[in-house]
């Protein structure tokens, strides 16, 4: 497979995603950057049909690793990681929520997607998650009806000013801090992960107005991805 990398301008920074035999054997993988934070992201389906099961095997992991923020730990002589933190269970069922209902739940065979954190930058990599398994998904040969997209949206306390992707830093000062997850198809929201103080509903408004703009200009960009695969 020829290496192939595309880019999207985004709240004034570049996602790039790249397509290269890095993971030849997944069915299909994609590394996304987006300012210095990069994940990579594989998605692979069993041969084997699971007879006997009545539930659709799907299984999605978020990996983060202490090298992907420059970190070693252990003792001289065992290095080891961890168990998942609170914030990669919590990203991998954000991930796991907006994909899962896309699926034929009719499908028998294992379904795993695997996200892993290779940089940690100042924005979070869940966004990039959503968004790095819906492009695994659409350049492999798994069933599924995507793309889907993935936003973060805050609004400053002072200015009221929306802000697109707000870094860690951002995310102290913002009145609110929704994750719009919408189904590229038709741009219906499908899932949505906030935290947020007491807000109008016109702030509401101006949020999903904020997520649909953005919506439509990834759903371009996955069909330009979708023409050159």
């Amino acid at each position: 497979m020829k290496s192939q990398s595309f880019s999207l301008d985004l709240a004034g920074k570049t996602l790039i995603a790249e397509f290269n035999d890095l993971t030849e054997q997944a069915n299909g993988s994609v590394l996304l950057k987006y300012g210095e934070t990069a994940i990579l992201v594989t998605a692979v389906m069993g041969e084997r049909e699971n007879s006997g099961m009545n539930y659709f095997p799907l299984s999605v992991e978020f990996e983060e690793k202490f090298y992907a923020a420059g970190q070693i730990l252990g003792s001289r002589f065992v290095r080891r990681e961890g168990r998942p933190s609170d914030e990669a269970i919590l990203s991998a069922r954000i991930v796991d929520r907006t994909i899962r209902p896309l699926f034929n739940h009719q499908i028998r065979r294992d379904v795993q997607v695997v996200i892993s954190v290779l940089a940690m930058g100042e924005d979070d990599p869940d966004v990039l998650g959503v968004i790095g398994a819906s492009l695994a998904l659409a350049v492999s040969d798994i069933p599924w009806s995507g793309p889907v997209g993935a936003v973060r949206i805050g609004r400053k306390k002072i200015t009221g000013e929306i802000v697109l992707n707000p870094t860690y830093e951002e995310r102290l000062e913002s009145l609110l801090d929704f994750e719009v997850l919408a189904f590229g198809n038709d741009r219906t929201i499908n899932m949505i992960e906030t935290a947020s103080n007491e807000v109008t509903e016109n702030d509401l408004t101006v949020v999903f107005e904020a997520s649909v703009k953005f919506h439509q200009k990834f759903e371009v960009w996955k069909g330009e991805i979708a023409a050159c695969m």
